[in-house]
């Protein structure tokens, strides 16, 4: 799974990419790891080479964020057809979703208008060809997903509630199938007065004994631990994929527990 994140927005600062995060965070959580997340400005050219490139690592899912919308700088579904050397074309049924929308709008709001499928709204109807669209629950943009060689390139919009509610209802159940009976697991331990550089050789012990789980360490500084009336931490982060609940626990319970028996014994101490 690679992750392409579309927006000048993005690369300038003025939004902080939590598409990405919430995006990396529910596929780990339905089994599959995100190998890749990457940042790219607006325009056609870097879409369609991110795409091309992305693509030629063959990974069983690319899902992008942003740019399904109707103005001049929505342009991902444009570049996504430009790396696949398709043509845009209107689609009959995302252009039946626009419509939907518009006249949902109008009707709760009481307006009797007539709806008009002005330029910018075929917009957001004009996937690459051969996409189907999947439908908005929350917003007027579809999603769309297409299939190359293997791989499902699914574009979702870039507006949090509406990513999400495309994922959850269009495309978890697509990735889960995918994953199989594997899911990710994961618990923390947190430990006080004891130095990540000597923590650093007690986490490979602990991986060493245990090739499944994966421990990584986040130092929460003074100022950070002040805010909660606390000293500086360390978190250890335990994580692991499994086809069943009871060897992930089981898993992770001998992990964390040995690694809490060698910070203690390093002068360490656990945090409760």
């Amino acid at each position: 799974m690679e992750i392409i994140c579309v927006g000048n927005e993005l690369l300038i600062g003025k939004t902080l990419n939590t598409n990405g995060t919430w995006l990396a965070k529910r596929v780990t959580s339905l089994g599959l790891t995100v190998k890749r997340i990457v940042v790219i400005r607006d325009e056609l050219d870097e879409i369609a080479e991110t795409v091309q490139e992305t693509l030629r690592r063959k990974p069983d899912f690319i899902i992008t964020t942003g740019g399904l919308g109707p103005t001049f700088d929505d342009k991902t579904l444009e570049g996504i057809a430009r790396g696949l050397n398709r043509r845009l074309e209107v689609n009959e049924e995302a252009l039946r979703m626009v419509r939907q929308k518009y006249v949902a709008y109008l009707e709760k709001t009481g307006k009797t208008e007539k709806i008009e499928l002005t330029p910018p709204r075929v917009k957001m109807a004009t996937l690459p060809e051969g996409a189907r669209p999947l439908s908005n629950p929350v917003g007027t943009a579809p999603g769309v997903i297409t299939e190359v060689e293997g791989t499902f390139i699914i574009a979702l919009p870039g507006v949090p509630p509406e990513m999400e509610a495309i994922f959850n209802e269009s495309i978890a159940e697509i990735i889960k199938q995918k994953a199989g009976k594997s899911s990710f697991f994961e618990t923390s331990i947190y430990v006080e007065e004891i130095m990540e550089s000597n923590l650093a050789p007690l986490i490979d012990t602990v991986m060493h004994h245990n090739p499944h789980v994966y421990v990584k360490s986040h130092v929460y500084t003074k100022s950070i631990a002040q805010l909660e009336g606390g000293r500086s931490y360390i978190e250890l982060h335990f994580s692991t994929t499994a086809d069943n609940p009871e060897t992930a626990r089981d898993r992770l319970d001998k992990s964390a527990s040995e690694l809490s028996e060698l910070v203690r014994k390093n002068g360490g101490k656990i945090r409760t």
